[in-house]
C-alpha cells in the first residue's frame, strides 16, 4: 500500500460543476507529483462509496496513510484545491472526526493502489 498522500474528489457524471473541475482537479495534480490523485464518480463507483452522503460536488478526501486529514466540499478552483494541500502537507496530525468520513477513507484507501 503507497504511503504517499492521497487526494480523493467525489463527484458524479450528471453534476455540470464536476465537469469543469475535472481538468482543474488533474491540473493541480501534475503540480503534486509524489502525491495520489484519485476521481470517484459516486454513481459508477457506488459500492465503494457505500452510504457516504455527499451533500455538495465536489467533495473531497484527503489524507496519509490512515489518517483522514480533510473531508468535505470545496470551491472548484486551483487556488483554493493548492491551498488545502499545502496546509495539509504541513499539518499531518490534523484528522478527521466524522466516522462515516473515517470508514469512507478505510475503503479508498486500498482500492486507489
Amino acid at each position: 500500500m503507497s504511503t504517499a498522500p492521497l487526494i480523493v474528489c467525489l463527484c458524479a457524471a450528471w453534476c455540470r460543476t464536476c465537469d469543469g473541475y475535472r481538468a482543474t482537479f488533474d491540473a493541480v495534480a501534475q503540480q503534486f507529483p509524489d502525491w495520489r490523485f484519485v476521481w470517484v464518480d459516486i454513481e459508477e463507483q457506488s459500492a465503494l462509496v457505500d452510504d457516504y452522503e455527499v451533500e455538495t460536488f465536489p467533495c473531497l478526501l484527503a489524507g496519509q496513510g490512515t489518517a483522514l486529514q480533510f473531508a468535505g466540499p470545496v470551491t472548484p478552483h486551483a487556488p483554493t484545491l493548492t491551498r488545502l494541500l499545502a496546509s495539509l502537507g504541513g499539518n499531518p496530525s490534523a484528522a478527521v472526526k466524522d466516522a462515516a468520513a473515517q470508514q469512507l477513507w478505510q475503503r479508498l484507501r486500498p482500492a486507489s493502489d
